[in-house]
């Protein structure tokens, strides 16, 4: 059985999956993936990592038909990434960038170049996963939100720093901040300096998703689907759902578009 193996360079996590050839992307099975793992995409940086990385993947993952690859990390850990699958120097890889094309989708933004990789994979994903109005959510360092039409057309999206980003940032550059958790959930208010400062950063990601929806709703395309991924999706899944908000989770959405594309490339 032939296989496509799928790297996702993140800024902080490097993901991999290898699918056997015959399954669609479309499959929302738990088990999709014949092998997938991840690690912190800065262990790259050390020569002992990524010989260690380099022997686990070539001795756990049969040789691949092709090699898909989506990077939005320094350039120097794509060169690393690269280095260390040498040993596969033969087999066709391809990298998926921001203006890469892809049949059944299209774009309005205005510099295609600029659009992230990871998000026009995942947006890719979501165009597998359904025909509707559709909000694509990465809850990661960074948190985007993408909206992509019923017809194809990716309008255009938003980045607001993520979670964990928002509330360091905001520790790290106020004084006297510097609160512990003291383990004392709230329920949508802060009673506390620390909690204050963790509903302070969900309210702002959950207002962020509402306005856009609201854009959609304002252009007569009301969204339908609103597909999560990344390290807070879970939270912000409960939070929204508190709002009487559907969501649903997929895990490794740019891998599933990334996996997408490369088949259209064989």
């Amino acid at each position: 059985m032939s296989n496509l193996l799928l790297f996702d360079i993140g800024n902080s996590r490097l993901k991999w999956s290898c699918v056997e050839n015959d399954r669609d992307p479309s499959e929302r099975q738990k088990k999709v993936w014949a092998y997938s793992g991840a690690i912190d995409t800065k262990l790259l940086d050390s020569e002992v990592h990524r010989a260690e990385l380099a022997h686990y993947i070539k001795s756990t993952i049969p040789q691949p038909e092709r090699i898909g690859i989506c990077c939005v990390a320094a350039e120097s850990y794509y060169e690393s990434l690269q280095n260390l699958l040498a040993d596969w120097k033969g087999i066709p890889t391809d990298r998926l960038l921001g203006n890469s094309e892809y049949p059944q989708l299209r774009t309005q933004y205005q510099q295609t170049q600029t659009l992230g990789a990871d998000r026009w994979a995942a947006i890719i994903a979501a165009r597998q996963l359904s025909s509707d109005n559709t909000l694509i959510v990465s809850a990661g360092t960074a948190s985007t939100i993408d909206f992509l039409g019923s017809n194809g057309m990716h309008y255009g999206g938003w980045i607001l720093p993520g979670v964990s980003l928002m509330r360091n940032s905001l520790i790290e550059n106020t004084a006297r901040l510097d609160i512990p958790d003291d383990g004392i959930k709230s329920s949508g208010i802060g009673l506390n300096t620390f909690s204050a400062i963790e509903e302070g950063c969900l309210l702002a990601q959950t207002g962020a998703l509402m306005g856009a929806l609201e854009f959609a709703k304002n252009r007569n395309q009301p969204i339908s689907r609103i597909w999560i991924d990344g390290g807070h999706a879970d939270t912000l899944l409960t939070r929204l759902h508190q709002n009487n908000i559907k969501a649903e989770k997929v895990e490794g959405l740019v891998l599933r578009g990334l996996w997408a594309w490369v088949k259209t490339k064989k």
